[in-house]
C-alpha cells in the first residue's frame, strides 16, 4: 500500500480548513448559541477571514508569499487571542471601549451618560463559555498558533504538489 503525500498545497487547504472550521464556531456560538460577540471576539475573525483567503489563493497563486499570509493571519489571530485571554484575566487592561474603565472624574453629565449609551452590550472583559479552563478566546490562541504551525509546515514543505 502506498502512503500517501502530503504536499503544500494539502497542508494549506487544512490549515484554511481549520480557520474556516473556527469561524463557523464563532459563528455558531453567535447565531446558534445566542452568544454576542465582544469586539476583541471580533478582531479575532479578520485574520481567519484571511487565512481562508489565503487557502484559496494556493490554488490560483501557488507560492511562498501566499503560504506565509496565511502563517501570519493565523498567528496574528492566536496574538488577539493571547491579548484578549489577558484581558478577560485581568492580566492587563483592554480597550477602554469594550472593556470599561478609563477616568470619568473630569466628564460632564453629558458626556457620561453618551459614553454609556455608547458602551458596548458584551463587555471583553466577561468570560462567556469556558471549556478545561480556557475561554473562547484562550481556546482560538492555542488552536491558531497550531494552524500557523501547519501553515509554517506548508511553507517549508519541498513537495510543492
Amino acid at each position: 500500500m502506498k502512503t500517501p503525500v502530503v504536499t503544500r498545497a494539502r497542508l494549506a487547504y487544512a490549515a484554511a480548513a481549520g480557520s474556516l472550521a473556527l469561524l463557523l464556531g464563532a459563528f455558531a456560538f453567535e447565531y446558534l448559541g445566542g452568544m454576542a460577540p465582544c469586539a476583541l471576539c471580533i478582531w479575532q475573525r479578520w485574520p481567519h477571514g484571511l487565512a481562508v483567503l489565503a487557502g484559496v489563493g494556493v490554488a490560483v497563486v501557488p507560492g511562498a508569499a501566499v503560504l506565509a499570509l496565511g502563517a501570519a493571519s493565523a498567528t496574528a489571530s492566536g496574538g488577539l487571542g493571547v491579548y484578549h485571554t489577558g484581558v478577560e484575566r485581568g492580566w492587563w487592561t483592554g480597550p477602554t471601549s469594550c472593556s470599561g474603565g478609563g477616568d470619568i472624574s473630569a466628564m460632564g453629565t453629558d458626556a457620561l451618560l453618551a459614553q454609556i449609551m455608547a458602551a458596548p452590550v458584551v463587555r471583553c472583559t466577561d468570560i462567556a463559555w469556558e471549556l478545561a479552563g480556557l475561554s473562547m478566546a484562550s481556546w482560538n490562541a492555542v488552536l491558531s498558533f497550531a494552524l500557523a504551525g501547519v501553515w509554517i509546515a506548508a511553507l517549508l514543505s519541498r513537495r510543492a504538489g
